[in-house]
């Protein structure tokens, strides 16, 4: 059983997504979205001064209805670095995130699939030790990141994201 949670090709989810990159702690990182042609683009250069190093995409929250779903399976075409899938339960600016990481192949279109089991709590980039294991039934946010000293130009598109059980 599939669900799409989340297509480009649909004009909806254009003005649905914010960009949080770490300018938010004194970083000078920069990226954008772009919607067109069915796919979002995720782009620009992290940059590891003032303390920073990450850039992120996220929708505004929704309920996903994802009770049931066993994880999540993202279509992307990658540039060879190393990205997170990022899920909020909450509606909140900040808070804990559960994150799954990835790997992407240059130029290469990757169905990367990732269970809800394996993603890890974690708040500023650390690890929350006793966080409560992540409900799929609950997320309300979805969302992409570069980070992990990456520094440099990134561009990662992204067709959609689907559940799967």
């Amino acid at each position: 059983m599939k669900k799409l949670i989340i297509d480009f090709k649909d004009p909806v989810e254009n003005g649905q997504w914010e960009r949080v990159n770490d300018a938010v702690m004194g970083g000078i990182s920069e990226s954008r979205l772009l919607i067109q042609g069915g796919t979002a683009l995720f782009e620009g250069e992290v940059s590891l001064e003032n303390y920073g190093g990450f850039a992120s995409i996220r929708s505004l929250p929704r309920d996903f209805g994802l009770e049931g779903y066993d994880g999540l399976i993202a279509r992307v075409r990658g540039d060879g670095k190393s990205y997170r899938l990022r899920l909020r339960t909450d509606d909140e600016y900040e808070g804990i995130a559960y994150q799954g990481v990835f790997e992407t192949k240059p130029g290469e279109w990757l169905s990367v699939q990732l269970p809800f089991s394996g993603f890890v709590p974690v708040f500023r980039g650390r690890v929350v030790p006793g966080a409560p294991a992540l409900s799929p039934g609950r997320i309300r946010r979805v969302g992409f990141m570069i980070a992990d000293r990456q520094e440099g130009l990134f561009r990662l598109e992204i067709e959609g994201v689907e559940a799967y059980a």
